[in-house]
């Protein structure tokens, strides 16, 4: 008998704990697929994305070694929207299509796919359901400043390369808000996750 599986989108902004929460949902017994590592998969060296990026993007992306160079890519994008979306159109079909093998593959009852730009790139319109971790933007600007010692104009600076926090809870359908510590966060977690078992 096939278990009737939910799949659930899960995503927040930088520095608000989406990994924090995404772990806690583990524990409770969610499977939680992530997007971020499955995208760093579908560029590995030799890989059919890779090779479409290098046609478009040009050999200046691809390291001596043949890997991807993601600074590079990086720095091409943040100037560029176009090319953001250029490379969006590259890589997510590769995304999606690895996310929906897991899913098929996997037991569980809940799954919960953890995406960064689960609703810039329009993914969001896959799931029923989306849980957005959500922290002010003064707590934002705080941890991002605090874990990777960049300066408050380098950290508001890389904030706003993503959609603002406060439109992002717009889309969703379950707010954990992780500006309160770890107790209240994992209480909120506990709650969402009776709610989509039930």
């Amino acid at each position: 008998m096939q278990i009737e599986k939910k799949v659930v989108g899960l995503t927040g902004g930088i520095a608000t704990g989406k990994s924090l929460v995404s772990s806690m949902f583990e524990k409770l017994g969610a499977y939680v697929i992530d997007a971020d590592k499955i995208a760093r998969e579908v560029v590995e060296k030799g890989s059919p994305v890779l090779k479409k990026i290098e046609k478009h993007f040009g050999k200046e992306v691809i390291n001596p070694d043949g890997g991807l160079n993601r600074k590079r890519l990086r720095e091409i994008i943040i100037k560029n929207p176009e090319k953001r979306m250029l490379l969006n159109s590259i890589t997510h079909p590769a995304i999606i299509e690895r996310e929906n093998e897991i899913v098929n593959s996997v037991d569980k009852k809940l799954i919960i796919v953890d995406a960064a730009l689960l609703i810039e790139s329009g993914s969001y319109k896959r799931f029923k359901e989306i849980i957005v971790v959500y922290a002010p933007f003064e707590i934002q600007l705080e941890r991002l400043m605090k874990r990777d010692k960049m300066s408050r104009e380098e950290a508001e600076r890389f904030i706003k390369t993503q959609m603002d926090i406060e439109e992002k809870k717009k889309y969703a359908t379950y707010v954990i808000d992780n500006s309160n510590g770890v107790d209240y966060t994992e209480k909120q977690v506990r709650e969402v996750y009776e709610i989509l078992q039930a």
